[in-house]
């Protein structure tokens, strides 16, 4: 495959760092050991060699890593390719070359997930920042999110494979209603405890390193799946201890734990035959609820920082896609922020 030569940068593109420099950026770049991702990308293949020669595919991964840092679509991400210095010298384009247009950007995103490549490229990233030395083992906190589709939710009418969470309508009209065609048809509807109305797409769970920060492990589901379905496999196995809140405990869950060295940090919940907890588990729960709560921090940077706020493509396999392009980037953000 024919491969566009870049990176020949020009007088004028020597005076990109004072007029449109970002110092989080430049360190970045500095940090990670961009010749280790270069070699797992090399895996792409691209059997038609007719046509303009491709970019490389290092210059459109860092390229996604900053749509993702940014919170960008494909179309914003091209005019900030265009219009940002600090942005081109990230990726490796100089002032005279052309930028991947949105399309393109597109198509190089699909070819990762259709090489199942980003999982792969997550743990690569995973075993830098344990030779820096950043990934503590003290404990991994659990918790999960909710992200909304940006998919129009399906009307109140019976639904293909009657959708879970979300009422189907009168009796009176569930045989006579049409089928909805769902624009999204692996997105699902959940209830938030204590809050009106109802979600309707996908929830991350992750599995977070308590006092570095950074994500080991991560997996999407529709937004009806229980938290406590995917915590066993969101456990490392070499943390100390294990920290949830109520929603995960469970006792066979306690016992696995403890059989394996790892202190279970799982608060309590009542239940009928204890409605409420005695002084000695609220006690706990409370110790457990103030070292837990960094994880909150995690969400909080996704949606509020890097712009995580809705799923932007339709089906599963592409939300997991987006959601773990998310991760690779917050974390190499940790990495500055602990290197600092």
């Amino acid at each position: 495959m024919a491969m566009k030569r870049t990176g020949q940068f020009s007088f004028a593109d020597a005076l990109m760092p004072a007029s449109g420099g970002n110092q989080r950026l430049d360190r970045l770049s500095g940090l990670v050991k961009w010749y280790r991702f270069e070699k797992v990308l090399q895996r792409l293949r691209n059997d038609v060699a007719a046509g303009r020669p491709a970019y490389p595919p290092l210059i459109m991964f860092k390229a996604l890593l900053l749509q993702s840092l940014y919170g960008l679509s494909d179309m914003e991400l091209e005019e900030a390719l265009y219009d940002r210095l600090s942005f081109r010298r990230f990726v490796g384009l100089s002032l005279g070359e052309a930028v991947p247009d949105h399309t393109t950007l597109c198509r190089f995103r699909n070819h990762l997930i259709e090489a199942r490549l980003l999982e792969v490229l997550f743990a690569e990233l995973d075993s830098q920042l344990d030779k820096a030395g950043l990934i503590l083992r003290r404990g991994t906190m659990l918790d999960a999110t909710i992200i909304e589709t940006g998919a129009a939710r399906p009307p109140r009418e019976r639904l293909p494979g009657q959708q879970v969470g979300e009422p189907a309508g009168d009796d009176d009209d569930v045989d006579t209603a049409p089928l909805v065609k769902l624009s999204d048809p692996d997105a699902r509807f959940t209830r938030r405890k204590g809050r009106q109305g109802s979600s309707y797409g996908y929830k991350a769970h992750v599995g977070v390193d308590e006092g570095s920060g950074l994500i080991r492990r991560l997996i999407t589901t529709p937004a009806n799946v229980n938290d406590t379905v995917c915590a066993d496999d969101l456990i490392c196995g070499d943390e100390q201890a294990v920290l949830a809140d109520s929603a995960y405990h469970t006792h066979a869950r306690e016992k696995k734990l403890k059989a394996r060295g790892i202190k279970a940090r799982l608060m309590r919940r009542p239940n009928k035959h204890h409605r409420t907890l005695p002084p000695k588990l609220q006690r706990l729960n409370d110790l457990i609820a103030r070292r837990r709560a960094a994880v909150e921090t995690t969400f909080a940077t996704w949606k509020r920082r890097m712009g995580l706020s809705v799923i932007r493509y339709r089906g599963l396999i592409k939300a997991q896609a987006q959601v773990l392009m998310t991760a690779i980037a917050f974390n190499m953000r940790r990495w500055v922020t602990l290197s600092a």
